[in-house]
């Protein structure tokens, strides 16, 4: 029997009509057999996610402060849901429980999990599908990496026996039965693992848009959907800012073979975006879409015959290194290199990277350019296609958008600019209509 393994975001099961939009959704199709639950998110602009309150129940804890307001807001979120439903589920003695568990001094990732756990109990009942806690299936080591022998070999055991069931994202638990959680927003990467594990013919994640975007729709008014993205263009958004999807969660189903489908649960009937391995349809000259962040540094260094002083790159990275700073791009010259680091990674270490590069390297400049941008421009059409990098740079130059920065890789895949930060939205939008056709 074909598969198909959902997974919904906390924008989809925030509240009662919601869950009936996503109870019509996997009850449309048989082989929905597996469904994923973030906890619940905001109902509106100014409401709280349920993980942000737990989080703020464990810290207020830790700090011997009174959370039993927080609490309230949780326990009353989940007793509204469940009258809503109309469903016969006690959920009083698993917040009895989840309150004890925080008093006593619970985890910070078993409190956090608990958003999910409750919400999977909900939905399973509301679906009529069996609950399966998540940490019986997903199996992290001691040193807090997930095993995916053991994680696969307890899906097959355990699912093989379940036609139907709702498995809790974002969190699993170790040998010895400690919670762990994956990063935030890890719900993405339970559900590709358990699509990997039952061989799913499709991974459907349904969240609150339809799929990716070609750019921000708060930079470039009504930016046109993109149907189709491979796992390298993906890759390349995602690092760059677009934030629809997990990355980490495309590495368990890329091997395999099995698409990933964005869908928007308040647009069931829309196609979505398709993460694929390769586009079915290739079309040179175009791209796929672009991404951006604000806020990086560039340390500008030179030195006369650079290249002929083995070991030289080496003792500038040494630096960032014994610093924990890391970076995100290295454009070089004969004589020169420069290090583009984000800031939020320099925190206040700038002064003290400086002088050690000055003391380990000895250059005969060193000078720092802040307030730049990066955008990306993605596409696996930018390889088969003459002159995209010359489309690109005439457009930021009829803006009167300064270049400070060009970086493409060897894959051919992406052109990383640099432009100053209050260039940055214009650039983008620049980009975006040169392609707009």
């Amino acid at each position: 029997m074909e598969v198909i393994v959902t997974k919904f975001g906390g924008s989809s099961l925030c509240n009662s009509t919601q869950f009936e939009k996503v109870k019509e959704i996997v009850l449309s199709d048989d082989r929905r057999c597996y469904v994923v639950p973030s906890a619940p998110g905001k109902r509106s602009k100014g409401d709280y996610k349920i993980t942000d309150l737990l989080y703020l129940c464990q810290q207020h804890v830790k700090k011997s402060l009174p959370f039993e307001e927080l609490l309230k807001l949780i326990e009353e979120r989940y007793t509204v849901l469940c009258s809503e439903l109309k469903l016969s589920i006690d959920m009083s003695k698993y917040l009895k429980e989840l309150k004890e568990k925080i008093i006593d001094g619970a985890s910070e990732d078993f409190v956090a999990s608990r958003g999910e756990y409750l919400n999977g109990l909900i939905l399973a009942e509301h679906l009529g599908y069996e609950f399966i806690d998540a940490a019986e299936i997903i199996i992290f080591k001691k040193s807090g990496r997930l095993d995916e022998p053991a994680t696969y070999d307890a899906i097959k055991r355990r699912l093989s026996k379940v036609k139907k069931a709702v498995i809790p994202g974002f969190y699993g638990a170790t040998p010895d039965g400690k919670i762990k959680t994956f990063s935030r927003g890890g719900s993405d990467i339970t559900g590709a693992i358990i699509a990997k594990g039952v061989g799913a013919i499709v991974y459907e994640n349904w969240t609150d848009v339809s799929g990716f975007l070609m750019a921000d729709p708060n930079i470039v008014n009504d930016p046109k959907p993109i149907k189709e993205v491979t796992y390298k263009e993906l890759r390349e958004l995602s690092y760059m800012g677009a934030k629809v999807f997990h990355e980490e969660a495309i590495f368990p189903v890329k091997n395999e073979g099995i698409p990933i489908n964005i869908k928007n649960t308040n647009d069931p009937l829309g196609k979505g975006t398709f993460i694929l391995n390769d586009k079915l349809e290739a079309k040179p000259g175009n791209i796929t879409g672009i991404a951006g962040k604000k806020d990086f540094t560039v340390i500008a260094i030179e030195k006369t015959l650079m290249n002929r002083d083995i070991g030289y790159c080496r003792k500038i990275l040494s630096v960032l290194e014994s610093n924990n700073v890391s970076f995100e791009h290295i454009p070089s010259g004969i004589d020169s290199i420069s290090l583009v680091i984000d800031d939020s990674e320099l925190d206040n270490k700038i002064d003290k990277i400086l002088e050690e590069i000055e003391y380990q390297c000895s250059p005969d400049s060193i000078i720092t350019h802040p307030n730049m941008a990066l955008i990306a421009v993605v596409g696996e059409g930018i390889i088969k296609t003459k002159g995209i990098s010359a489309k690109v740079f005439s457009a930021l130059s009829k803006c009167d958008i300064n270049i400070r920065m060009i970086n493409q890789g060897s894959s051919e895949l992406s052109i990383i600019i640099g432009v100053e930060n209050e260039d940055f939205e214009n650039a983008i939008r620049s980009v975006y209509n040169a392609f707009d056709n």
